[in-house]
């Protein structure tokens, strides 16, 4: 059952929607598709989320632009959980959304009975981690398996030689400390149940260690002398290793993130976009996919966006100590979100920090290399001067030189100080 990859074809990237604003931006700097929730049965509640009328919007704005939507439904499900669920689902069907991801055996039922002619993606929770258990899926109707965050190359090669069930796998983004994300620290902690789509990230807390006859005697928990944060995971990136997922034959490369910022999908989907665009004009110029390595750009790029720093995690074997952050909950952050670009002539941006004339800033066109230019001028839309814009603001601004085409849902950043 082989599907060998064939020269051009390249995997469909899929990106995160965790608002109707996260959406445009993904779509804006060219995702294939996006994964996104309504109100219930998804394992981000508390993302931004749909409610019916903007699942409508949603749909219909990605489908104008020729982008897919997968809707997840993916929780674990109790009894309760099953009212209302085939209501929303023929929904969903008569939405056109094109195709649920599941996690649950019993939701899946349900889904293949009321929705029969949707497709069903597995979802990374259910965590596939062999071939049998990829052809079970397969035969129970699953179209599409999101294959655990667990397996290496060689066992994501061993899957798809084994099944013609399309396999999408992670390729960026948080990555969960318990095994396939599930996990039960946040319930018992906080009482919000991880695997009903209410996660309070504990595995990002710091820690310290306190002995049940001594009271309010707190003692540092060190590892290594590198600090108290022990769960807390780097974030996952393989960019570097596209042209191997490419060659293993994958169909999908998910990007974790739909309770991340905007200016983190969107300069995520740019990166990997771009990666992939390079790669299919180097293979159409004749080179040989596996023999492709990617140039340092896309990874300089990449770490202008990072949050925690980056690992490979299980791509050539187990991770170790070095795939933790254990000193602190995330890296500094060189640059930063300034703002999304609202209109074009005016330039009009909402900010998203503050922003002052004689600022240096970079425009984020669709393309990788991004415009620099410096604020020259600030003014409300009524036309008063300011001297500074705060996050949040709708603003007119006027750049040196000037930012050519810029386009809605456009990126700016502009650099810190801070060492990344």
């Amino acid at each position: 059952m082989t599907m060998a990859w064939e020269p051009g074809q390249i995997p469909e990237l899929l990106a995160p929607a965790g608002s109707f604003e996260k959406l445009a931006a993904a779509v804006h700097y060219g995702a294939d598709a996006v994964y996104l929730a309504g109100r219930r049965f998804s394992l981000r509640a508390r993302a931004g989320n749909f409610d019916g009328e903007e699942l409508r919007q949603a749909v219909r704005y990605a489908h104008e632009r020729g982008v897919k939507v997968y809707v997840t439904v993916n929780i674990f499900a109790h009894n309760v959980d099953f009212e209302g669920l085939g209501e929303y689902l023929r929904f969903l069907r008569a939405l056109g959304v094109d195709a649920l991801i599941i996690a649950d055996p019993g939701i899946l039922a349900v889904a293949l009975r009321t929705v029969p002619e949707l497709p069903v993606h597995l979802s990374t929770q259910a965590n596939v981690t062999n071939a049998a258990s990829a052809r079970f899926w397969s035969g129970q109707g699953v179209r599409r398996l999101n294959l655990a965050r667990e397996l290496g190359i060689e066992e994501i090669r061993q899957i798809r030689a084994a099944t013609a069930v399309e396999l999408e796998v992670f390729v960026h983004g948080a990555l969960c400390i318990s095994y396939s994300g599930r996990c039960m620290l946040s319930s018992y902690l906080t009482g919000r149940d991880a695997n009903r789509g209410d996660c309070a990230q504990p595995c990002r807390y710091s820690y310290r260690l306190v002995e049940e006859k001594r009271p309010g005697l707190f003692f540092p928990v060190e590892e290594d002398e590198r600090g108290t944060y022990i769960f807390n995971s780097r974030d996952l990136c393989l960019l570097n290793r596209l042209p191997q997922l490419i060659d293993a034959g994958v169909d999908s490369l998910k990007i974790e993130g739909r309770m991340k910022a905007v200016g983190y999908v969107g300069g995520v989907v740019r990166v990997y976009r771009a990666a992939l665009d390079w790669l299919r004009d180097q293979v159409a110029d004749g080179s040989d996919i596996v023999r492709l390595v990617m140039p340092e750009h896309f990874s300089r790029e990449i770490r202008k966006l990072g949050t925690r720093g980056w690992t490979e995690n299980f791509f050539d074997g187990p991770p170790d100590a070095s795939d933790m952050l254990h000193d602190r909950m995330r890296v500094a952050q060189s640059w930063v979100p300034v703002g999304i670009v609202r209109r074009a002539d005016p330039l009009v941006i909402e900010t998203r920090c503050v922003l002052s004339p004689g600022d240096r800033i970079e425009y984020l066109g669709r393309h990788l290399a991004a415009v620099d230019c410096t604020v020259v001028a600030i003014a409300a839309e009524d036309g008063r001067s300011l001297e500074r814009a705060t996050p949040g603001e709708r603003v007119v601004i006027r750049t040196e030189p000037l930012i050519p085409n810029p386009e809605p849902d456009s990126l700016l950043r502009k650099n810190n100080g801070e060492e990344g």
